[in-house]
């Protein structure tokens, strides 16, 4: 089953599956996001989602987390069956950075709207219901770091029209984690609402940086998608 926990510092969350479970939300990531050559207004949240994947992809190939887990089989099942088999399933995990699945959060909501309406599709489409549970348990991790009325509003703040990540700078995504990582744990728990919020809520902070990046793109006559800051994330995170 697929799970999301807080890392120890609050870092980030984990994200965990057998493989079928990674491999069923990373092919759900790419159906969403596949038409690259349309929508490119939506290049930037389409490459944040599919680094995620990315990760999550080279989890279940076991190159990030691996661990056991029970999995309810007992041996009195086993001699009344009469077969053996191991008690344990393998759940591979890999961290994402809480900025980082917050911007997801709000995106997926974009691609699931895009999707259904380019392939004609339904709530009940085994791509939207998978990203629906992607949503599920980041919510669930959401939750369990804000207030009540924190998360009323995180909530409410999705849910409105205004609520897109269409021509989103995500660059800003980047100063978010950065800035995050840095932070001692007490700061990360005190701050975490405000974070989440800034990427869901218009506020000066990112209207100006959005301005910035736009002056920038336009020196180098790129996409604001195409433009990179010259930051660097640090090789080790204290998760």
């Amino acid at each position: 089953m697929l799970a999301l926990k807080n890392t120890e510092n609050l870092t980030g969350a984990l994200i965990s599956g057998d493989f079928w479970d990674l491999d069923e939300l990373c092919t759900t990531i790419y159906h969403l996001t596949r038409n690259q050559d349309r929508n490119l207004e939506w290049q930037g949240a389409r490459i944040r989602l599919l680094s995620i994947a990315y990760d999550l992809r080279h989890a279940y190939q076991g190159e990030r987390n691996v661990e056991f887990v029970a999995n309810g089989l007992h041996k009195a099942t086993m001699k009344a069956h009469d077969f053996i088999a191991p008690e344990n399933n393998i759940y591979y995990s890999a961290e994402i950075l809480w900025p980082e699945l917050a911007f997801a959060f709000v995106a997926i909501n974009d691609f699931i709207k895009l999707y259904k309406k380019e392939e004609e599709a339904t709530d009940y489409d085994i791509n939207v219901v998978n990203a629906r549970k992607f949503q599920a348990i980041i919510a669930k991790g959401l939750k369990e770091n804000m207030s009540k009325e924190e998360y009323t509003f995180f909530l409410s703040s999705v849910s409105s029209r205004n609520a897109s990540v269409q021509e989103y700078a995500v660059q800003y995504i980047d100063t978010l984690n950065l800035s995050y990582i840095e932070m001692p744990r007490e700061q990360r728990s005190n701050s975490f609402a405000a974070i989440i919020h800034n990427i869901i809520v218009d506020n000066n902070e990112y209207d100006s940086f959005k301005r910035k990046v736009l002056t920038e793109a336009s020196k180098t006559k790129c996409s604001i998608h195409d433009l990179r800051l010259d930051i660097e994330y640090p090789e080790h995170i204290e998760w």
